[in-house]
């Protein structure tokens, strides 16, 4: 079992960055893919970005292809978003979530994760 925690969310004008962090614990974070996901108020939870268990395949919702990078740092047990050139549809509840079943592949369906943190809000100002 793997535990997630977000963080980096906060407040910034449009055009700006947030770099969002997903922490693990447990030993086996290495053969998770991870996925973010956002929620915005009124709105189902959606697939934004995800990387597999060594970082070598990425995947990315159209509208942030382009201005959001996923990464990770396995010794570290943690994954980031890096987001430039945000926008107010942007804001949400971001959630990192963990798919223990497909570890070389990413998936963008939220059925699909087995663990997830408990968010952080991102929100961009006009």
């Amino acid at each position: 079992q793997v535990q997630l925690v977000e963080s980096g969310g906060g407040l910034v004008t449009a055009g700006g960055s947030l770099r969002l962090s997903c922490t693990a614990s447990g030993r086996t974070f290495n053969s998770y893919t991870i996925g973010w996901f956002r929620q915005a108020p009124g709105k189902e939870r959606e697939f934004v970005a995800g990387i597999n268990w060594i970082g070598r395949s990425t995947y990315y919702t159209d509208s942030v292809k382009g201005r959001f990078t996923i990464s990770r740092d396995n010794a570290k047990n943690t994954v980031y978003l890096q987001m430039n050139s945000l926008k107010p549809e942007d804001t949400a509840v971001y959630y990192c979530a963990a798919d223990q079943q497909r570890p070389a592949a990413v998936v963008t369906a939220l059925s699909e994760y087995d663990y997830w943190g408990q968010g952080t809000q991102v929100t961009v100002s006009s």
